[in-house]
Parts: structure tokens; sequence; C-alpha cells
């Protein structure tokens, strides 16, 4: 039985099935891993590491310097859902999957027809006007010079969890509740090496199935039932019906 097959199966044999992804689950939708993108743009940016350009000191220290990185770097308008997103909004619609947690802040899980999802890293296409509470998109901050204004002239910060930020806590208590309930977790698109949320993994309990599937090896890959090396996106599209 191949890998597909195999997940494929326990999807349909398990009830109450969740999904945790991040980086390597869009890089099909033109989304490089974030780190590679900051190489690029960080190469002009010597001895400026990417925690700090997107930490909340700088944003509060270097607004237009955030939002340059910002723009260049971390936002992608026009990015489409790809196989892996439809997938997972099919076993959903399905009745196969309870839930999908995600690090990733691109919105495309919704996009493709997710309902139920919980974005850790907050979403990348809201911005909160921090005198009036107003919200506004990413293409409304593209098309700013600068530093971007509310119309009531207060400034704007992304809805994304900065590094010196604590996760939001009802969302953070969300996924560990899905992760303790799980009688499968799919880990997809993830080294797994980022606190808390590689540590949802350790609220399993002991007879529940994890299937790990990331081309790179990660730290829990001896705990999984079934780990495979493959992209993440055929892999779900052929477990999901897809193909």
């Amino acid at each position: 039985m191949g890998n597909a097959e195999q997940l494929r199966e326990w999807l349909g044999q398990y009830k109450r099935n969740i999904f945790l992804g991040g980086a390597g689950v869009s890089t099909a939708s033109g989304i490089p891993d974030f780190r590679s993108a900051h190489g690029l743009y960080m190469a002009k940016k010597q001895g400026i590491s990417y925690e700090e350009m997107l930490s909340h000191d700088y944003y509060v220290e270097h607004t237009e310097e955030f939002y340059d990185f910002l723009r260049h770097v971390m936002l992608y308008p026009d990015a489409k859902p790809n196989s892996a997103h439809y997938a997972l909004a099919k076993l959903e619609r399905e009745g196969r999957l309870e839930a999908v947690i995600t690090q990733n802040i691109d919105g495309l899980h919704q996009a493709a027809g997710s309902q139920n999802v919980i974005e850790l890293h907050g979403n990348e296409d809201r911005y909160l006007c921090q005198r009036c509470g107003k919200t506004y998109d990413m293409r409304y901050v593209m098309a700013c010079e600068g530093v971007p204004h509310c119309q009531c002239g207060g400034g704007l910060k992304p809805d994304v969890v900065l590094y010196g930020e604590q996760l939001n806590q009802r969302d953070l208590s969300r996924a560990v509740w899905y992760a303790m309930e799980a009688q499968l977790m799919v880990v997809g698109g993830t080294s797994l090496v980022v606190y808390p949320v590689a540590g949802l993994v350790d609220y399993l309990k002991p007879q529940a199935k994890l299937v790990i599937i990331n081309r790179d090896p990660t730290p829990y890959d001896s705990r999984a039932d079934l780990l495979i090396r493959e992209d993440v996106g055929t892999v779900l599209a052929g477990a999901a019906g897809l193909e």
C-alpha cells in the first residue's frame, strides 16, 4: 500500500482528524519559504536578522523599514491556493477532517474553501488601526507609500504575531484542544522546530496516529506512524481523491 493510500485509509477509518501545516504547504502557490525569501532581501541589509526585522520592537522603532520589508518579502497578494489547500478543503467538506491548524499567514486555506482554520500566527490580509480599530486589507497596504495610515490618521499594524509577541491564547487553546482530542494528526510542510506550535504534537494521546509529510527531517520523525518524504500537495491530493 502506498503512502497516499495508507493516509486515505486512516482518514476514512478515524473520525477526529486534524492537519497541522507550515510554509511548505504554500510554496507551490508561489510563496517561497520564508527563510529563502528573507535571504534574497536581506543580502542588502547586512547585520540585521529576519527575527529583528519582524519583531515588535522593530515595528515600533523602525516602522517605515518594517513595512518596506513586509512589502518586499512577506506579501503575495496574487497568490492562489494549490492542490494541498484544495485537498484539505475537500476532506473537511466530506467530514474526514475536523480542523486545519496553520502557521501560515497567507489565508490560502480559507480561499480554497476550508472553514475551520486556526491561524496561530495571524493573517497578512488584516491590518488594524491602532487608534480607531478599523480594519484594512493587504492591497491597501501595498498601494500606500511608506507607513500606511487609517483615514483617521492612526497607524496600521498587521494582524500577525511578531517576534516578541505572544500567540493569541484563544487560538492556541483551541489548537491544543483539537490535538488532545485527535485520533489522527497529519503534519505537512513544517520542520516542527518553532514552539509552541511544534509542541502540539506532544498533546496527542498515545493511541493517536501521527503522519508527517515533509521533505526534510523533523525532530518528531521517530514518533511518526507514517513518515512521507514527498511533496505535501501530491500526497494530500492523492489521499483526498483529487488526482
